[in-house]
């Protein structure tokens, strides 16, 4: 089984009330091979919500606890963004996914990269803090991006 990015299924579940629909990743539920998540929805975000981006690091430094998750408002979700990779988590361990493709860019589902903090749409290398945990628990994580270059040398 696979996990996918809710807002990549074509559910309007991103913190804008967008989708970010990803029609292979969506074939990929119609054919019961996916599940589709949204960790800030797991954990109880309403949509739309404020942006939030990860201060002083990425999400294996929040697992840590040595960065946290800010909104643009200034306040602090990190509570709220583990609490979804948690209950992501234990999605994936119920259902046995062995992958997820996740969306990149996301504080939480980022696989390669992330928004640096500053809110001014400046990514940096890291991953959001469901992708971090699903990795410590031997869960490949790809973003859209790299599923469809898998996808298309298959």
């Amino acid at each position: 089984m696979i996990l996918v990015s809710a807002c990549l299924a074509g559910r309007p579940v991103r913190y804008d009330g967008t989708d970010c629909l990803h029609r292979k990743a969506q074939q990929l539920i119609q054919q019961n091979k996916a599940i589709a998540v949204c960790p800030e929805i797991l954990a109880g975000l309403p949509i739309p919500r404020l942006a939030a981006e990860i201060v002083g690091g990425d999400g294996d430094c929040v697992l840590a606890g040595t960065a946290k998750v800010i909104e643009q408002s200034g306040r602090d979700v990190t509570e709220q963004y583990l609490q979804g990779a948690y209950a992501t988590l234990a999605i994936a361990q119920q259902y046995g996914a062995t992958h997820a493709i996740l969306k990149e860019n996301s504080p939480s589902c980022g696989s390669q990269f992330i928004y640096d903090g500053s809110f001014s749409g400046i990514r940096l290398e890291g991953v959001g803090v469901t992708t971090a945990l699903l990795r410590q628990h031997g869960i490949l994580v790809l973003s859209e991006k790299q599923f469809l270059q898998l996808n298309e040398s298959i």
